[in-house]
């Protein structure tokens, strides 16, 4: 089946926004009164808002938190985030994506946003992005997360497509899986051991262009 849409996935694909998450909670730990390191951070990795809050409190040893704290917690911690978001630039822009989306578009190959993040138009309109998708769905659209392949069928939906006629780039193993479930094919990006279930794997976007995207069969 011929490639006509690409879906991408944002953090890790093409921006890492990892590092403001991360800077975001450490302030939050700071202002409770305890660190959080990086090493802390990782347990944080595709896990929700509220579950992260959760480990953040375990590691600080703070309990007893009403729902209504932790609610506050959660949005004073989204508000540090979006903060340190709307001071992006486009020289944040992974290496290669630009060009590749750009090769896309100039190929006639549709292109749509697939991400749970609410913030992504924030962050595409930051790194001067946004008029190189033809649709954006993210985390406002969607209720269902990865492994569930809603943000990526509703994608191909806004692009006219069958899932078939689609790729997908992520690089989490969840959001492989949300693109098989789908019926899509699918690029990880990052490392072959976790994203073993792709059709292809490379290291960045930096590796691709519009020849080797057909060449996923």
């Amino acid at each position: 089946m011929e490639i006509k849409g690409c879906l991408f996935d944002l953090d890790g694909v093409i921006v890492d926004t990892a590092k403001y998450h991360y800077i975001a909670w450490r302030q939050l730990a700071q202002k409770l009164g305890f660190d959080f390191t990086e090493k802390d951070n990782e347990r944080l990795k595709g896990v929700s808002r509220m579950a992260s809050l959760e480990i953040l409190l375990e590691v600080g040893g703070i309990k007893g938190k009403s729902e209504e704290e932790k609610q506050a917690m959660a949005a004073e911690k989204n508000a540090n985030y979006v903060d340190l978001i709307s001071k992006m630039t486009p020289e944040e822009v992974l290496p290669g994506a630009t060009d590749f989306l750009k090769e896309l578009r100039k190929n006639g190959i549709k292109i749509s946003l697939g991400s749970a993040s609410k913030n992504a138009m924030t962050i595409l309109t930051r790194l001067g992005l946004v008029e190189l998708f033809d649709a954006i769905i993210d985390g406002t659209k969607v209720s269902k997360a990865k492994p569930d392949p809603e943000v990526f069928l509703k994608g191909a939906e806004a692009l006219g497509l069958k899932p078939e006629e689609c790729v997908v780039f992520e690089d989490a193993a969840a959001g492989l899986e949300a693109a098989i479930n789908g019926g899509m094919r699918c690029v990880g990006i990052g490392s072959p051991d976790v994203l073993h279930r792709a059709n292809m794997v490379v290291n960045g976007l930096h590796e691709m262009n519009v020849e080797k995207l057909n060449t996923i069969k």
